[in-house]
């Protein structure tokens, strides 16, 4: 098939782009330096990333912009060129549908080309993507569709059902054939006619569910600037260059599939590489990195925890990028992983209301325990819980975002004004993580506002337990949490997730119990243990809120599966 070539040429808003990416991949390996000298395109009135960049890159461009691996092998690849012009036809279909600029359209896709396919098409008419999970059932599509107030849904057949009760003035929008659906299928017999919205920078792109790890899910807005745009930090971080195939596990619905599945791997014209399994195979997965040669590769520590167990003596292949987000990633497993392929992770932090803002850029040291230092333009500051003073120098504090100058990786806000209010108080974005920094500018988490606890009057970080509990094979994955106590008000009680090969008996306990007691300082010791499935949510954050609630429920009737150390 033959695509017509782009209709407008480079205007000033993509040329400004395009010369602030290349910037930072000319300042690759030197992060201190492209911190100091980045500064964030000017886009003037008119910018919409699908038309003035990704349409710019793909035009003529027979490159693959997608590739998808299914588990029997089979596999699906897209070219650039392929892609703008069947998201130019489903946007021009779905305009001739009511679908039109600022209309909310839920898309709700597994990894499957018509998901990329549908997101431009979306962002071309200058509508707004609202990503949603397929894990979801109807009363969390209820909540989504009053809260976005959604004007069209596009899911596949077997998902249909779920708005079957669930009225609304909206369109359905089937992959497949469903009754009483419109098919997507027939925006392919269309002629492509878009013209370009005129969307502005501050006009919304994306509405975005939080994965709700301690409270019912907050709405996040963000703007044709703040992901597309502000994704060169998380370009930069993964170490992104034009020709590289990058693979990313993450599921569609999630803030980090738009991170490391669409904007930051496009903005640097790599290829977007899916590998489609039903459960995780790590043996399965390694031979795939290897066969179709990727060269960066980001995994949420889950599955790097996974990964160790396996063998890697046949090496990384081809892989140059190994990083890692979600949540902090253990020293342990950095330290397996570099002993036996040679190579570091790089760990990065960053939220569904931020892009990338903290990381081990390529060619940096990467510091054990450490999320790395601030991006290229992201305004990353230390907050005095108590004083809300900025933390000069080395110290901890409350990670944010200073607000001067309306810095581009940041969310518009929440829908709820009071939530807002709290998060943007004062001229800061608050994270609500707290971290500290060492005389190097190195940042180091030390957990959620609301997970650290007090123990005997010190202050007890999870995060820095569960790094040494997962130092024991016997652990797969472990969750720390205050236990009240009559004596010391709270001690760390340990939720313990096992390996494979390993009993849930006393022997394991004891076994765990004393590494910790080794490793830990006295008043870090970990009092308690009970081997639990970890509860989670549906995007794989542990829910350590439901764990403190387990132990305020169990004071009067302890759980018979715990073990205790002894009085000391």
């Amino acid at each position: 098939m033959n695509f017509p070539p782009s209709s407008e040429p480079t205007n000033a808003a993509t040329a400004a782009f395009r010369s602030a990416r290349d910037q930072l991949l000319a300042l690759r390996g030197e992060q201190v330096r492209a911190c100091a000298e980045f500064g964030w395109p000017e886009l003037g009135s008119r910018w919409n990333w699908a038309l003035d960049w990704f349409d710019e890159i793909a035009r003529g461009n027979d490159r693959p912009a997608l590739v998808i691996v299914e588990e029997d092998h089979s596999s699906t690849t897209v070219t650039f060129a392929e892609m703008a012009f069947r998201s130019d036809q489903i946007g021009t279909w779905l305009a001739a549908q009511g679908v039109g600029q600022d209309d909310p359209v839920i898309v709700m896709l597994n990894n499957q080309r018509e998901l990329w396919e549908v997101v431009l098409a979306v962002m071309k008419v200058g509508a707004v993507v609202v990503p949603t999970t397929t894990a979801v059932g109807p009363s969390d599509l209820r909540d989504r569709l009053d809260r976005t107030r959604a004007r069209a849904v596009v899911c596949n057949g077997i998902d249909a059902a779920k708005f079957d009760d669930l009225a609304g003035d909206y369109r359905r929008i089937a992959v497949d054939q469903v009754g009483g659906w419109l098919h997507l299928d027939d925006a392919f017999t269309v002629d492509p006619a878009l013209s370009h919205p005129a969307t502005a920078p501050q006009d919304r792109l994306l509405l975005y569910f939080t994965s709700g790890t301690t409270s019912r899910p907050k709405l996040v807005t963000h703007t044709q600037r703040s992901y597309p745009v502000g994704h060169l930090s998380t370009m930069y971080w993964i170490g992104l260059r034009p020709g590289d195939v990058h693979l990313n596990i993450s599921s569609p619905g999630w803030a980090k599939h738009a991170w490391s599945c669409i904007f930051a791997p496009w903005n640097a014209e790599a290829t977007v590489f899916i590998y489609n399994y039903a459960r995780f195979d790590a043996k399965a997965l390694l031979g795939v990195l290897q066969e179709h040669e990727v060269t960066s590769f980001c995994a949420p520590p889950t599955v790097w925890r996974m990964l160790i167990n396996a063998d890697l003596s046949s090496g990384p292949g081809t892989l140059r990028e190994l990083v890692s987000a979600g949540e902090p990633l253990n020293p342990e497993v950095i330290s397996q992983v570099e002993a036996k392929w040679g190579m570091s992770i790089r760990d990065g932090f960053g939220q569904t209301e931020t892009t990338a803002q903290i990381g081990n850029a390529p060619g940096s040291p990467v510091r054990l325990g450490s999320m790395g230092r601030p991006l290229p333009g992201v305004p990353s500051v230390l907050l005095d819980p108590v004083s809300g003073e900025v933390v000069a120098g080395v110290g901890e504090g409350e990670l944010c975002l200073d607000l001067t100058g309306d810095p581009v990786p940041v969310m518009t806000g929440y829908a709820d004004e009071a939530l807002n209010d709290a998060a943007m108080a004062d001229g800061y974005y608050r994270t609500g993580d707290v971290a500290s920094r060492d005389e190097d500018g190195y940042i180091t988490y030390i957990g959620r506002t609301d997970d650290v606890f007090k123990a005997s009057d010190y202050k007890i970080s999870p995060f820095e337990l569960e790094s040494v509990l997962i130092e024991h094979p016997a652990v797969a994955e472990a969750a720390v949490v205050p236990a009240p106590d009559e004596v010391r008000l709270a001690v760390p009680k340990a939720y313990i997730a096992l390996a494979p090969g390993h009993e849930p008996n006393e022997e394991t306990a004891r076994s765990i119990l004393a590494h910790a007691r080794e490793h830990l300082a006295p008043y870090q010791r970990i009092r308690r243990l009970e081997f639990f499935e970890l509860p989670k949510t549906i995007s794989g954050k542990i829910r350590r809120v439901d764990l403190r609630q387990r132990e305020v429920e169990l004071v009067d009737h302890p759980s018979e599966q715990e073990f205790r150390e002894k009085r000391s």
